[in-house]
């Protein structure tokens, strides 16, 4: 592998070196986590602001068989900080503001920013960013609003979503209205409008995208959601990704039986088709449904999650169900080659296993995907994904993660990613 690129080993190794240092959990430890809480976090009449910091150190290498230009091996060795102000309440209002920078110490890698194509892909750009700018005010009943740079999480971000597995991650200028409704039990609505993207790559997508997520609780079974996406992208080369999607869902975890058994679940129905710009013209719809159970720590479900697709639309575009504002690297293998959903739609079946030890400080995940297009008759490959989190009390932690992508169609490549990462965080 060429090292004209590297930086000295030295510094490839001082920040991970420094955070497992960091990770060491002594006494002496302890008593210098609760000096940085106390240090970073002040109070003026009561109510509370804070200085936020998360360093994030990771090594990721990608390995193809084969893809555009014959990509060679990448080495990411890189190190993200965010370092944020939030500043008291006063008169239920409230301010934040947050920097967010990546360092790549090591840069054998395209992160689709610095040209060095002749590298497989990593999207963690050695840049920096205003990652999140906003105020927000409290003063109406049961409500929040939020206006500015934000993060937006809804549901399980399959629709709009941080991306969070990124160094760099996916931010939102937008107006978010939070309403908790205490006359209808268990009901909270959230209704917003997104006018820019700031992406893991640092680029910005300009929006006229109205969002509206309700989230019901049933009781001790799960929650039941409607929600609706218009997403209608202003720049002509984004014409093709703006949608209008509707769906709903019901998820949840059923009360005990057996003394210490939880059967979990999820049923979800997602249509989608074109809006404003967008030069095709489709309906597709999408189901996600899974099953399993938990019980003595072990946590084990199968599960098929199918998005439709009518081939190829104008240009480059598809014709298939998208959710290009949610954090995919969550679904369809962590191996990501399916970020984008494939013309002809795809079906994901897969199992996951996940065993918690340690008073849950310790958590061994495993994951198998068998991928075909949205009728079952093509294949497009399995994939095995495999991670070891550990945590250490609530400020640090520890991941090694893998996944491996097995390629039964000539349109994809056989893939290898590993990642070690190390995270501080208060």
């Amino acid at each position: 592998m060429p090292t004209q690129t590297s930086k000295p080993l030295s510094s490839r190794l001082a920040p991970g070196a420094l955070l497992t240092m960091s990770l060491a959990g002594t006494p002496a430890q302890a008593d210098f986590t609760k000096e940085v809480e106390d240090a970073l976090n002040f109070y003026h009449y009561g109510n509370n602001g804070a200085i936020k910091m998360d360093l994030n150190y990771r090594w990721e290498n990608v390995d193809q068989d084969k893809g555009a230009g014959n990509p060679q091996t990448a080495n990411a060795n890189t190190a993200r900080l965010r370092l944020g102000l939030l500043s008291p309440t006063f008169y239920d209002l409230q301010a934040y503001a947050e920097y967010e920078g990546n360092y790549a110490l090591q840069e054998d890698y395209n992160s689709t920013r610095n040209r060095r194509t002749q590298y497989s892909t990593v999207v963690d750009p050695d840049l920096s960013e205003l990652n999140q700018f906003w105020l927000s005010y409290k003063g109406i009943p049961d409500t929040l609003v939020k206006v500015g740079r934000q993060r937006i999480k809804l549901d399980d971000d399959r629709f709009i979503g941080n991306v969070g597995w990124r160094q760099m991650e996916q931010t939102y200028d937008s107006i978010l209205i939070t309403h908790k409704n205490q006359t209808i039990f268990g009901l909270t609505v959230n209704a917003g409008y997104i006018d820019h993207v700031q992406s893991v790559a640092s680029t910005t997508d300009t929006l006229n995208a109205p969002i509206l997520n309700l989230n019901y609780k049933v009781g001790e079974w799960g929650n039941l959601v409607g929600y609706g996406y218009w997403l209608d992208y202003r720049e002509s080369a984004n014409y093709a990704k703006s949608t209008q999607t509707y769906g709903l869902r019901f998820d949840g975890k059923s009360p005990r039986f057996f003394d210490k058994v939880n059967a979990i679940y999820t049923a979800e129905w997602s249509n989608q088709s074109d809006y404003g710009d967008n030069p095709n013209r489709y309906q597709v719809d999408r189901i996600n449904l899974m099953a399993g159970a938990s019980a003595y720590n072990l946590t084990v479900s199968g599960a098929m999650e199918q998005l439709n697709g009518l081939g190829r639309g104008v240009g480059t575009s598809t014709k298939a169900f998208q959710t290009p504002l949610g954090t995919n690297h969550a679904f369809q293998g962590w191996a990501d080659l399916f970020l984008a959903t494939p013309a002809n739609g795809i079906r994901d079946v897969f199992a996951t296993a996940s065993y918690k030890m340690m008073n849950d400080s310790l958590i061994i995940t495993g994951v198998f995907h068998d991928f075909k297009d949205d009728t079952g008759s093509v294949q497009y490959g399995t994939e095995w994904d495999f991670s070891i989190l550990k945590k250490f009390g609530k400020h640090y932690s520890l991941l090694a993660k893998y996944a491996n992508f097995n390629a039964d169609n000539t349109a994809y490549t056989d893939t290898q990613k590993i990642w070690l990462q190390a995270n501080v965080s208060f």
